[in-house]
């Protein structure tokens, strides 16, 4: 759910808190929203795990002298539609590596929570990317 989505509910049950088989509507709902949201992750976990097994099994085969160290990795792609089909994807693949190797670097060096601040007590606005910019 989004936040302006508990938001609106939040409203909703501040406005009708005399009536109880809204707020148990909405109890409800909340419910499947949270049960919804634990089976994605669940998902997420898996394909995860599934993916760091392909990796270290990648690196171990390439260790051991195996001829073709990568067939685990890319059977994981491609059982997820996942390999690049094109120059331009693979271009904007790798794009993409070293935009979120640059992402990472900055949080490993600036941790969430410890943004710095302007003299005027704003947030500073920084982006990663070039092309891409903040709204302000």
């Amino acid at each position: 759910m989004t936040r302006s989505e508990f938001d609106d509910i939040r409203a909703h049950i501040d406005a009708e808190a005399d009536r109880p088989g809204d707020l148990l509507r909405v109890a409800r709902s909340l419910l499947n929203d949270l049960e919804d949201a634990r089976m994605r992750e669940a998902t997420l976990r898996a394909y995860y795990l599934r993916l760091l097994t392909a990796a270290r099994a990648t690196v171990a085969a390439e260790a051991a002298g195996y001829p073709e160290p990568l067939t685990f990795l890319t059977d994981e792609l491609a059982k997820r539609g996942q390999l690049p089909t094109s120059e331009d994807e693979v271009n904007r693949i790798l794009g993409d590596a070293h935009t979120a190797a640059a992402l990472l670097a900055c949080l490993e060096e600036n941790p969430l929570g410890a943004t710095p601040m302007h003299a005027g007590g704003s947030r500073a606005r920084r982006c990663a990317g070039t092309s891409r910019s903040l709204p302000r």
